[in-house]
């Protein structure tokens, strides 16, 4: 250990937050948010401000702090990160998860990507700027948030339903996940995000008869939940273009060379390699079962069985895509909303879009900067309620061989450490001059 090179700060502040093992399984039960929470309160305090921790439950704490900017007639923005993260077998990687090891220039760990890289850079980015006694460009409310992987619901939907006080003059916010480069035709450019699928997340709940496992039971629960599970499943959803993901394919068509006219969007999308894990779902809703459960022993068959489904909506087509899943599977399965939040879209461009792309092309000339909408969810749905617009932006210049899409939720997660240091660079720009 004593060869081990000096770390730079985001990344070593990134690797000692993925070792606070804040697992979230859903459901409420995870293994809680609060000493890493502490940690990052530590560093704001240590910046001089004043943080303030808020439990939704026992172990389950956010932390949030204001910083005073250069111009107080500026309407304030928030910086938000979360540090709950989903769960990792470790048999199935190649590093602990929980151990923040660096391996080949790179931070790996469940959180190197989702998200407690941009936790540790808006920590950095902040000491380069209160650091060096300057201020941003106006106030900040800095709130690193717990339960975003399973709603928020113990997070920012508890902060921002209990204490609304706290986002007092805020009309725009950045988080996860955008302002990450990708390779086009040879040529770097950056994904903006400018939105995000609604979610739906319910269970399909199947009843039967209970009875011996060598009897013919027709009415066998687990055997109708199979069913519409796979109808559900294999579901062909069509395409629907928003006004964002319209715009993204005429952008890359440009790029890629293209006749859209004669290629599909899917065949568009495809063309950009790694890049179409994130947008290729952006085209269409998604239904895809994530978890069943059903039955207690070999011989017995179970009165009921459950599946879990993750609904990814266009914004404003929940509605619309429920009933229709209710058609697909009968009236004979139960639909159980677990939880559902709204679905967003907001305009590429406007003044603080402006500042994203000239922090971006101020550090990388020349690169283009892309809008999109995201496919999963963030924590700026719940500021939506207080009307304030949210964009993803935490930046990180990536190689061209990093499936970044890919490190999201997936085994053997890592961010490349010069992504962090960029990203640091950035991020600290955008605060000095928006």
């Amino acid at each position: 250990m004593a060869d081990q090179p000096v770390l730079e700060e985001t990344a070593r502040i990134a690797s000692e937050l993925i070792r606070f093992d804040t697992t979230n399984y859903g459901e409420g039960r995870s293994k809680g948010e609060t000493d890493a929470a502490e940690y990052l309160g530590a560093h704001l305090a240590a910046l001089g401000l004043e943080p303030q921790y808020f439990d939704s439950a026992e172990g389950r704490t956010s932390v949030i702090a204001r910083v005073e900017g250069a111009d107080r007639s500026k309407s304030a923005l928030v910086v938000h990160g979360h540090t709950d993260v989903v769960p990792a077998d470790p048999a199935n990687w190649s590093v602990d998860p929980f151990a923040g090891e660096i391996r080949d220039g790179m931070l790996w760990g469940r959180g190197a990507v989702d998200m407690k890289d941009m936790d540790a850079m808006i920590i950095t980015a902040l000491n380069d700027i209160l650091g060096t006694g300057r201020q941003p460009a106006r106030d900040l409310v800095i709130a690193f948030f717990a339960d975003e992987e399973n709603g928020g619901v113990f997070g920012s939907h508890y902060i921002v339903d209990s204490h609304p006080e706290l986002f007092a003059g805020a009309t725009e916010a950045i988080s996860e996940v955008g302002g990450y480069s990708v390779h086009l035709n040879g040529q770097r450019a950056y994904l903006l995000q400018t939105g995000e699928k609604a979610l739906v997340w319910i269970k399909l709940i199947a009843r039967g008869t209970a009875a011996h496992g060598s009897r013919i039971i027709h009415n066998n629960a687990v055997t109708k939940l199979a069913e519409a599970v796979a109808i559900v499943g294999r579901q062909e959803w069509p395409v629907h273009l928003t006004a964002t993901t319209a715009q993204l394919l005429a952008e890359l068509a440009t790029v890629m060379g293209v006749d859209p006219q004669r290629v599909s969007p899917d065949e568009l999308v495809l063309s950009t390699g790694t890049a179409a894990g994130f947008i290729q779902a952006t085209l269409r809703t998604t239904t895809n079962p994530t978890k069943l459960s059903a039955g207690y022993k070999h011989n017995v068959i179970p009165d009921v069985a459950e599946a879990l489904i993750d609904i990814r909506t266009l914004p404003g087509e929940e509605a619309t895509v429920l009933a229709q899943v209710r058609e697909l599977i009968g009236d004979d399965i139960e639909i159980e909303i677990m939880h559902s939040d709204i679905g967003l879209e907001n305009p590429f461009d406007g003044p603080l879009v402006d500042a994203m792309v000239s922090a971006l092309t101020a550090r990388d000339p020349g690169a283009q900067v892309l809008p999109y909408l995201m496919s999963g969810g963030t924590d700026n749905k719940a500021l939506a309620k207080l009307g304030i617009t949210g964009y993803g932006f935490a930046p990180l210049q990536l190689p061209p061989d990093l499936d970044f899409p890919g490190m999201f939720h997936g085994v053997d997660e890592r961010v490349p450490l010069d992504a962090l240091v960029f990203g640091r660079q950035v991020l600290a720009d955008l605060l000095l001059n928006y």
